[in-house]
């Protein structure tokens, strides 16, 4: 594991093809163990920055490292194997016909030895509490089991960071708690792009607020969440938690 940060955005940018600018002069760094929270509202740019945390979208200026390497052609699959990246739609993830083969797909394809593979698939599918699924079709479980198969995909991977993109959106209440319980049981280094506030203020040691393609707000969690003119400024609320306890 580097001395320094897992992953940077050092001066990020990015403009769209339609001219779009969703990004402007991102700085961050997120280290080992960090749990982040990335808020703001619809069309801040969380998404976009994300896509740029493993080489899916490059930067039209500005750099992205990870453990200290730049993301280049050159090292992007290097990259990708130290961030795990989740979508919020679990369909863009899974595609196989069984859970099992969804969940090796990766390490598969990264080579390893098919006992090795078979290991992360049961170990990744006991972490999400799922291991009694592996021989169904992703596509007949329901939503929230789709979600935690996703998360799974990644884990199996062993990433040094996962990067999620709002785990508990569309989500009973009953599958929101399980993916509460399973983010917060994962001795992992975290970022979370979320609209749930609540979910914020009970994973995040840390919160950077986007608005406008811009940083506006980064500091301990507890802190820029109570901050109710900042939430109320970028269309933001403070989480219930929060309020209940003032």
């Amino acid at each position: 594991m580097p001395d320094g940060p897992l992953l940077e955005f050092i001066g990020v940018s990015h403009t769209y093809p339609d001219g779009t600018v969703a990004l402007s002069d991102i700085d961050a760094a997120i280290a080992a163990g960090e749990r982040v929270a990335l808020l703001g509202p619809n069309g801040a740019g969380k998404s976009t920055l994300m896509l740029h945390a493993n080489g899916v979208l490059r930067a039209t200026a500005g750099e992205v490292r990870v453990a200290g390497v730049s993301v280049t052609d050159a090292t992007v699959r290097q990259a990708r194997e130290r961030i795990g990246l989740v979508f919020q739609d679990p369909d863009d993830q899974l595609f196989m016909t069984s859970v099992f083969d969804d969940v090796a797909f990766g390490p598969q394809m990264s080579g390893l030895a098919m006992h090795e593979v078979e290991h992360r698939v049961h170990e990744a599918l006991h972490a999400v509490g799922l291991a009694d699924v592996a021989s169904k079709s992703s596509h007949r479980l329901s939503f929230g089991q789709k979600k935690r198969v996703a998360l799974a995909t990644v884990l199996s991977m062993r990433p040094d960071v996962l990067v999620l993109d709002e785990p508990t959106s569309n989500l009973d209440p009953r599958s929101r708690r399980q993916m509460v319980e399973l983010l917060r049981s994962l001795d992992a280094t975290l970022v979370v792009a979320t609209h749930d506030m609540d979910l914020a203020w009970t994973l995040a040691e840390r919160a950077i607020v986007l608005d406008g393609g811009r940083v506006v707000a980064d500091g301990p969690a507890h802190e820029v969440l109570q901050d109710a003119a900042l939430m109320e400024a970028h269309g933001l609320e403070v989480p219930h938690a929060a309020r209940c306890r003032s």
